[in-house]
């Protein structure tokens, strides 16, 4: 996974902050970047899978309803006129 330029320049103020409060620690850039590059590497699949796998569910659920969510009835017109 790649992010775009403007993309990293937001997330690594996010970081240091992060860092910071929870560790108490100030980092510069070069670490920040680092620790994205990481967590892109070897986290962010996971989170990705899991975004796969709950759209192949979504599809699916809707999927195995697409005849009642989908049906139009024919003839119609002449039934509500009795």
């Amino acid at each position: 996974m790649k992010l775009e330029k403007r993309q990293v320049e937001e997330i690594i103020p996010s970081i240091k902050r992060y860092v910071a409060e929870e560790f108490g620690e100030e980092i510069g850039n070069l670490k920040a970047e680092l620790l994205l590059d990481y967590f892109i590497k070897e986290i962010a699949p996971y989170a990705y899978n899991r975004g796969v796998r709950d759209a192949e569910d979504f599809l699916r659920a809707k999927l195995e309803d697409l005849q009642g969510s989908c049906h139009e009835f024919e003839l119609s017109y002449w039934k509500d006129k009795k």
